[in-house]
């Protein structure tokens, strides 16, 4: 439940947000996320996490970065970790789990309700201090997919679950067919 009045903040988990949307076969349409929430009461700051590869000279993300920090985003980015695992395949570590709760603390005595787009368990200690502090926290995931990707100890401890699914239809665009075309 929001009310017109209240103050919001989005804290948007990049990756995390991705996948779940991934897992539900649509791409989020940012402007419409950003205006929908304006809509929902007043929105004071959009914060999206995402990690980065430096030294790419090309990341897929890049484009998506730039456009939020243009559209009304804070961004907040750091160097992703490259690493070959014990298989010897690369892989790329970049939690932002760190960023993202320290900016909700330092946020939490100037908003009333802030919007969480994750499903990660380790976010509710966070949520458990914001609500002691008397913010309001609502979490964006889906338990639609297979396996749900939200953990059912932050489902519990949100004050309002809202199914991503759910707003396929007011956020949502199809995915992009990324196939060359012939």
């Amino acid at each position: 439940m929001f009310y017109r009045d209240e103050r919001l903040a989005l804290f948007i988990d990049g990756s995390n947000l991705y996948a779940a949307a991934k897992a539900l076969g649509f791409d989020i349409d940012y402007k419409l996320l950003r205006a929908e929430f304006m809509r929902r009461g007043k929105l004071l700051r959009a914060f999206y996490y995402t990690a980065l590869l430096e030294n790419e000279e090309y990341s897929p993300i890049r484009p998506l970065v730039d456009w939020l920090n243009y559209n009304g985003f804070t961004m907040v980015t750091k160097a992703a970790k490259e690493f070959t695992d014990s298989t010897g395949r690369r892989k790329v570590k970049g939690n932002m789990d760190i960023e993202l709760a320290v900016d909700a603390m330092e946020l939490a005595p100037h908003v009333d309700h802030i919007v969480l787009f994750s499903g990660d368990g380790d976010f509710r200690p966070l949520i458990e201090s914001l609500q002691r502090q008397g913010v309001r926290v609502s979490v964006v995931s889906t338990i639609r997919s297979q396996p749900p990707m939200i953990a059912d100890e932050l489902r519990r401890q949100c004050d309002n679950f809202i199914e991503l699914e759910e707003l396929r239809d007011v956020i949502g665009r199809p995915p992009r067919d990324d196939a060359p075309t012939s």
